[in-house]
């Protein structure tokens, strides 16, 4: 191959932004080179969940991009579910009290508005959903559209699908620039890679990679922990978590919240999230975080006192100022295309995102108005 490669477009991040970028513009025609410092889905993507969500979602750009994706996820299903353990298992949000279901059912009534399906579920109908569930609950919402997958194994076989030139283990160290300023490549630990396009699909180092080509774009961290139990059988049968797990992803604290969002999986063990804290890249395992997900789990499903949790990990949610991602071309770098930024979003939102980057790349109509995601949106104070 020589230290030199040739193009259409270089996909900078192998998670499933990425992965997605890659398998949409290969759909649409284009060569594809997939650029990853590290394995395929080394990063933020192989510390998630795999949630594929529309229910957390307020309407607007995020959920008008999440339903776009449910539907591309569906059709991808078709050929790779089962490789990719594909879960439509639908989301049941629960509140504990009466005043928090009435805001539930408030903020369901909106998002049916923007074309989500959410059917409201009496007190005394949650245990037919979940035979587990604690006693006591208000009632809740359940939305069918929800579903799962496993992130690392569903980066991998996009990427597969797309038949892009896989490069891991290959460090990009510069954006290569033409005289009118426009991108023509990358430079990388071992050698240049030219092509017209630059997708940064780099997730938590997105900001890294735009002031390689010089511009600014905000993404700050947001860790998260998740716990994983022992293997069980099916005693979750949703994803489910409280109402105020919506509040949480939408807050600008920087403080340590925890809400509880647990799930079954296709090979056994129950995950229980989600924590979101700003600490920067801070790696330590956060006991306090352990212990606050570990007793909100309990309390939505008691027989999780008795079981074994086998491991836990913890991953950074790359997330921009005002929790829309970065997605379109960057007007200050000519060629330079952006899809990061997703927050704890990026498995759901991937599919939508790599339609979207394709269609602009070939110079297509854009399903959706990218304007709420344009990357030269934030002042340049913030972004620097």
């Amino acid at each position: 191959m020589g230290n030199r490669l040739t193009c259409d477009v270089v996909v900078v991040g192998a998670g499933m932004v990425g992965a997605a970028c890659a398998l949409y513009a290969s759909r649409a025609g284009l060569d594809v080179a997939l650029v990853d410092r590290g394995p395929v889905a080394g990063g933020t993507t192989g510390a998630g969940e795999g949630n594929l969500l529309v229910s957390d979602k307020e309407p607007g750009p995020e959920l008008e991009l999440a339903l776009l994706s449910a539907r591309l996820w569906t059709e991808l299903a078709d050929t790779l579910g089962a490789a990719i353990e594909y879960e439509p298992k639908g989301g049941l949000v629960v509140a504990s009290e009466p005043d928090g279901l009435a805001a539930l059912e408030t903020f369901a009534a909106g998002q049916r508005s923007a074309g989500v399906t959410a059917s409201g579920i009496a007190a005394d109908g949650l245990r037919s959903l979940e035979p587990h569930l604690a006693p006591g609950l208000a009632g809740g919402v359940l939305y069918p559209q929800d579903a799962q997958v496993m992130p690392a194994l569903a980066a991998a076989h996009l990427v597969r699908a797309s038949g892009a030139r896989l490069e891991t283990g290959r460090t990009v160290t510069g954006v290569l620039r033409g005289p009118g300023g426009a991108v023509r490549g990358v430079r990388t630990d071992r050698g240049e890679i030219h092509a017209p396009a630059v997708v940064n699909a780099a997730g938590t180092w997105g900001g890294e990679v735009a002031a390689l080509a010089g511009v600014g774009l905000p993404v700050l961290p947001r860790r998260g922990h998740v716990l994983v139990t022992e293997p069980l059988p099916r005693m979750v049968r949703h994803k489910v978590y409280a109402a105020d797990y919506v509040a949480d992803v939408a807050s600008d604290s920087a403080a340590l919240m925890t809400s509880p969002v647990v799930e079954g999986t296709a090979a056994g063990p129950v995950l229980i999230g989600a924590s979101r804290e700003r600490v920067g890249f801070d790696r330590t395992l956060s006991l306090p975080a352990v212990r606050a997900l570990a007793a909100g789990a309990t309390l939505l499903f008691p027989f999780l006192e008795r079981v074994r949790v086998i491991r836990a990990y913890l991953g950074f949610r790359p997330y921009l100022p005002d929790h829309l991602p970065a997605i379109g071309p960057d007007p200050r770098a000519p060629g330079l295309f952006h899809a990061c930024g997703h927050e704890g979003a990026g498995i759901g939102l991937a599919t939508g995102t790599g339609q979207l980057i394709a269609q602009v790349l070939t110079e297509g109509e854009p399903d959706l108005d990218l304007a709420a995601f344009r990357p030269d949106r934030f002042p340049e104070e913030a972004a620097s």
